[in-house]
């Protein structure tokens, strides 16, 4: 199962990466949100091998994820791995010079169910993918204008 959105930021391809790296801001947001995140690896520097531990409620269970970084090309690609119980996926961010000053943003969430319980779960997502997929869009959307504002005022 497979999530993508693609949206346009107007600011240059390196502030828009340089934001993409503010991982500490991803934590905080995800904990506002009522998750616990957990950063597990020792590095100082964004890069490949970067890990963290995620538990949240969904659907009303508690789900636990593991996250790590698989790939990371500076400006133009982070490309995270996730496993859970039962299901892995990989989570990919893209960044493509259009011009100077504005980049396209996309963004892919790939699910593959690898157990019985976990193939009912994404078979569950599935029936909801137009509504999910909607809300994956419009928060993508969100991102971005936020993004792109955070970028404006501090130019």
């Amino acid at each position: 199962m497979k999530f993508s959105a693609r949206e346009d930021v107007a600011a240059p391809i390196e502030a828009v990466f340089e934001a993409l790296n503010d991982f500490e801001s991803f934590e905080r947001q995800a904990m506002r949100r009522g998750a616990q995140v957990r950063r597990i690896d020792p590095l100082t520097q964004p890069g490949v091998g970067m890990q963290w531990e995620v538990s949240f409620r969904m659907r009303g269970r508690m789900r636990e994820l593991d996250l790590k970084m698989a790939r990371y090309d500076a400006p133009n690609e982070m490309v995270f791995d996730v496993t859970s119980a039962g299901v892995t996926g990989s989570f990919s961010i893209e960044l493509m010079a259009l011009s100077r000053n504005r980049t396209r943003m996309a963004l892919a969430l790939e699910l593959t169910p690898l157990t019985l319980s976990a193939r009912l779960f994404v078979q569950s997502l599935k029936l909801a993918k137009t509504s999910l997929n909607k809300r994956f869009k419009l928060r993508v959307a969100d991102y971005a204008k936020g993004l792109e504002d955070r970028l404006q005022r501090s130019a």
